[in-house]
């Protein structure tokens, strides 16, 4: 009985110390680090958040591991869906931190990112944003970084862009309380309002099903462009009014329309779409090369990424986002959320997408160029149109 209590004994001694070990060792003692990935999968955003993910997960594939104090660490990806609502958001951000994450990456879309934020501040986890370009993710808070431009930097380049392009009326249309979408359709308000032009707003309600009387609203307006900062699942049914009731006018859109869904819904209409954007293929040739070839390797990742290999922006600056984390972590040399959230200030990385390097106010990345690329509605691809600045 003696020798069976002191083997019981020694068994919680062994259970107490693996509980305490530090930075996520597991029983089996491999030590691991745990980045937690916060998208869509399902709802409204996710084709984009599955195409943001699989840029994360392809980062992961090249470097499943970093090396901290000269011992090595596994980097565990622990996934969520948020489900593109604010509700879930949250519970996905509890979920996330249930399971111990040091970081997390995402999201696409403003809204849960916003929605989230105080679940990961409580938490003490640093959060980078992957392309959450609306200003109210990072302001006010120490613990939200990003990696992409932001909102008014996006709504100023599109601006310009239909003003140099002769548009002197333009017709905004976003969703009633979501965050980008109002966000962004601000921005570009603003900007095109200094720059000498005329805009008319409209918002939609959430799960609006016909957008036929919006596309006429803006031609009976007088307006010579749309700007509809929607989610893709909007902006098909938009693309599909303005095609069946010839709109003639080209359709202005951000970064959430640089999707295949959206390339697939153009195809063959007669529609003009132009789209600002983080990254355009063809930017990194080994990138593009590698992210095909594992694209291709796999036919859930070829259906996660709309059933082609197109390089989506998204996926790009995902694949930055992983890098940018392990460097933090590196900076940290530990997997201590605290030390890895105060490492982030001061990394300075250059990724596919460009350099990325945080301000010292918002934790905002330093980005002054996006990229404007046109629907190639023939082809179904997307055609580069120019680097565009404000």
């Amino acid at each position: 009985m003696k020798k069976i209590l002191a083997i019981v004994l020694c068994l919680a001694m062994l259970c107490g110390c693996l509980a305490g070990c530090g930075e996520g060792d597991t029983a089996g003692g491999d030590k691991v680090i745990k980045i937690g990935i916060f998208e869509p999968a399902s709802g409204a955003n996710g084709a984009g958040g599955k195409q943001e993910t699989l840029g994360i997960k392809y980062a992961h594939s090249i470097q499943p591991t970093v090396t901290i104090g000269g011992e090595t660490y596994e980097i565990e990806l622990v996934e969520v869906d948020n489900q593109s609502a604010d509700d879930k958001a949250v519970t996905a951000a509890a979920e996330l931190v249930n399971k111990g994450v040091s970081v997390v990456l995402g999201s696409y879309g403003s809204s849960v990112s916003i929605a989230a934020s105080p679940t990961f501040e409580e938490a003490g986890i640093p959060a980078i944003g992957v392309t959450c370009t609306n200003t109210q993710v990072t302001e006010g808070n120490q613990h939200y970084f990003r990696i992409c431009f932001l909102d008014p930097f996006q709504g100023s380049v599109l601006a310009k862009y239909a003003w140099d392009n002769g548009i002197k009326t333009a017709y905004t249309l976003a969703e009633l309380g979501n965050a980008y979408d109002l966000g962004l359709a601000s921005s570009f308000k603003d900007a095109f309002e200094k720059l000498g032009g005329k805009v008319i707003a409209e918002n939609f309600p959430t799960n609006q099903a016909d957008f036929t009387s919006y596309i006429t609203n803006a031609k009976k307006a007088g307006a010579e462009a749309i700007f509809a900062p929607t989610s893709t699942t909007y902006a098909q049914l938009i693309i599909e009014a303005a095609a069946t009731q010839d709109a003639n006018m080209p359709l202005y859109a951000g970064d959430t329309w640089d999707s295949n869904v959206i390339l697939d819904a153009a195809k063959g209409k007669n529609v003009t779409i132009n789209v600002t954007t983080f990254y355009q293929e063809g930017g990194n040739a080994e990138y593009d090369k590698g992210f095909k070839d594992w694209i291709n390797s796999d036919p859930q990742n070829l259906t996660n990424n709309g059933g082609n290999d197109i390089v989506a922006a998204v996926s790009a600056m995902g694949y930055d986002a992983y890098f940018v984390a392990l460097e933090a972590i590196k900076a940290a040399g530990s997997g201590d959320a605290a030390k890895i959230k105060e490492a982030l200030w001061n990394v300075d990385y250059t990724g596919v997408t460009g350099q990325i390097k945080f301000d010292s106010v918002n934790g905002d990345a330093q980005r002054s160029v996006a990229y404007i690329k046109a629907a190639d509605t023939a082809t179904g691809a997307w055609k580069f149109v120019k680097e565009q600045g404000v």
